[in-house]
């Protein structure tokens, strides 16, 4: 558990009494889009930086929030964007350009961008607490009685920052993110009654995890495969595969409790790391400082990796937003690369169930805001879906940024009853997002080369049809070749050949490089198969 000193325990007394006031100023089911707000981004990633280090970019990834700005078409609505280092001009055009009806210059005036000038691998939230001069000119430019902050996870360094602004911050408070913590989120599966794999509770040494597999082999001796995950990993990248096959002669009713503990011990070093340059040196040292858990490897020949999106109003009320097919890379497919959008109709329906009871018993501790809970489906025959809950995410993820940009953009509305999306015509909208299109021939590209090939192509997100493509992380593509986008279409199938015809046309632009790898072969994305995301 999260234990805090006296100070911290009050820091977050005044931040929650602070939080109440977001109560009052809730009026619809959609976040302030139809009343006078000044809305706070700070798309801080206050997480462990060294595991953060994992994901290739990751110091662009503030502008995954850049969604916000279609906020903006709301004329009523200003918003203040603050970055580490400042963002190319034309990304912040491309997104003020989306806005459908609302003049390019009357939206630019409503937005201050904020740069620390920074780019130290410290918390944007910390960089802003360190310049005062910053934090005045932040406070003046709000409406504190109309203002509220956004982020993209909530820690301590978020909490003092609305507490030195007077702004309320629509996230769950710094001491209930153990909820969504690897074992925080098996905690919760057990009392809200979420079918979830059978593991451990929090270790925090090698010793004790090597006990937890043991033991957890020998409540499931049929097992082939376990997962150990540190703590607070992210996208997967803190996840590793222990296969017990090699380790066949200390099975259970082969050998004594003692000499399984020692042989698994002994073969940590061999365990498969889905982050790229992982070793087990550098693993191990994590453990007494994230703490780890050890869980089932769900097997399965016809298996998929769905999430469910849902927030907690400033009310109390759960709602679901939206559910995802996650598409997973790495090793072992345990790496997220990308989503589509709904889930596959055979198990959405149930899928937002189960996301519901999470939400209420989320609700019940008193979180806000996002949260995302991952599953494994496994194809049972005759119809039937194994479905196994395996982490809960209180942030903003990988899939948020495509549904609020689908969401922003078409002003539809998303309904329960089928597990779809319509636009406010009543027409069915579909997607596939990644954050992971990297290839090396895309390296050197600049965001004003990026915007020539989207206009000459036509490659762009068409207001009148409601289809085209979104582009983000538009800041990583020139030293990391490295893009994200989300592809909207009014069918699965056209979702993926707009998908398809953007990176056709990224290579051909790039043909006179070499193209050393991809991570999505022959232009589509990868089948959900084996592997899953944690």
């Amino acid at each position: 558990m999260v234990t805090m000193n006296i100070s911290e325990l009050e820091q977050v007394d005044k931040f929650r009494n602070l939080q109440l006031t977001l109560r009052e100023r809730w009026k619809t089911s959609e976040l302030f889009d139809n009343s006078e707000a000044d809305i706070l981004i700070i798309p801080s990633l206050s997480i462990d930086q060294r595991e953060l280090q994992k994901i290739e970019g990751c110091e662009h990834y503030e502008e995954r929030l850049l969604f916000s700005l279609m906020r903006l078409r709301n004329p009523r609505t200003r918003l203040i964007y603050v970055t580490s280092m400042p963002l190319h001009p034309s990304i912040i055009d491309y997104y003020l350009q989306l806005l459908p009806g609302i003049p390019f210059s009357h939206a630019r005036h409503r937005l201050l961008l904020l740069s620390t000038y920074d780019s130290s691998l410290k918390p944007l939230s910390q960089k802003i607490l360190e310049r005062p001069r910053l934090l005045e000119r932040i406070r003046q430019a709000l409406r504190l009685d109309k203002a509220f902050m956004a982020c993209y996870n909530s820690t301590f360094w978020e909490a003092e920052l609305s507490l030195k602004l007077n702004v309320p911050l629509y996230a769950a408070a710094p001491d209930l993110q153990i909820w969504g913590t690897k074992s925080g989120s098996r905690q919760i599966f057990a009392q809200s009654g979420v079918p979830h794999p059978d593991g451990s509770e929090l270790v925090k040494t090698a010793a004790d995890l090597a006990t937890a597999a043991a033991d957890l082999w020998e409540r499931q001796p049929t097992l082939k495969r376990m997962v150990v995950k540190l703590n607070e990993g992210i996208s997967g990248e803190g996840n590793a595969l222990l296969d017990l096959r090699p380790l066949i002669d200390v099975a259970p009713g082969k050998s004594s409790h003692g000499e399984r503990i020692s042989a698994i011990i002994n073969n940590f070093s061999n365990l498969r790391f889905q982050a790229t340059k992982e070793t087990w040196a550098n693993f191990s040292q994590r453990i007494p400082e994230l703490g780890a858990i050890v869980e089932s490897f769900i097997e399965g020949e016809i298996k998929f990796s769905p999430s469910v999106q849902g927030r907690i109003t400033p009310d109390g009320k759960v709602e679901i937003l939206s559910t995802h097919d996650q598409i997973l890379g790495g090793p072992d497919g345990q790496i997220y690369l990308g989503c589509r959008f709904p889930a596959d109709e055979k198990y959405r329906l149930r899928l937002q169930t189960l996301g519901l009871q999470v939400g209420k018993k989320l609700a019940e501790k008193g979180t806000l805001e996002r949260f995302g809970v991952d599953f494994v489906t496994v194809d049972q025959g005759n119809g039937k879906w194994d479905i196994q809950a395996i982490e809960i995410n209180l942030r903003k993820g990988g899939t948020t940024h495509p549904f609020m940009t689908l969401k922003l953009l078409t002003n539809g509305r998303y309904d329960l009853s089928t597990g779809l999306f319509y636009s406010q015509q009543g027409k069915a909208k579909y997607y596939v997002a990644t954050d992971n299109l990297q290839k090396n021939r895309y390296r050197g590209l600049l965001p004003n080369d990026l915007m020539d090939i989207i206009a000459h192509h036509r490659l762009h997100f068409d207001s009148g049809t409601e289809t085209g493509t979104v582009f983000h992380l538009m800041g990583c593509l020139s030293q990391f070749g490295k893009l994200g986008l989300t592809s909207i279409g009014d069918s699965p199938q056209q979702a993926e050949d707009i998908y398809n015809k953007v990176v056709k046309v990224l290579d051909q632009e790039t043909s006179d490089e070499p193209n050393h790898y991809a991570l999505f072969s022959d232009y589509a994305f990868p089948v959900a198969g084996d592997g899953y995301n944690y």
